[in-house]
């Protein structure tokens, strides 16, 4: 989660698709984590499903971003309950 804050400073550029606007490609994610690809996309999905990133295709990658709006929201649920 921390890498998608800032996709530009933890990611180098990628052929398709714009690491800010589009989001990061899965495979440099699972390159940059030192898992596989598969590995990887399984915990993307997690997060995907939990609703804390947002998932793209452009061409045959799939690009992941952190959903900003959502995020804030579940910060605001667990202050909100302290």
């Amino acid at each position: 989660m921390h890498w998608l804050k800032d996709p530009t400073a933890h990611f180098r550029p990628q052929v398709d698709g714009d690491l800010v606007k589009d989001g990061v490609c899965s495979v440099l994610i699972a390159e940059k984590m030192k898992v596989s690809a598969p590995t990887a996309s399984e915990h993307l999905n997690l997060l995907k499903d939990a609703g804390l990133i947002t998932s793209k295709r452009v061409k045959q990658w799939t690009m992941y971003k952190r959903d900003e709006k959502r995020l804030a929201a579940v910060k605001k649920m667990i202050v909100d309950s302290i």
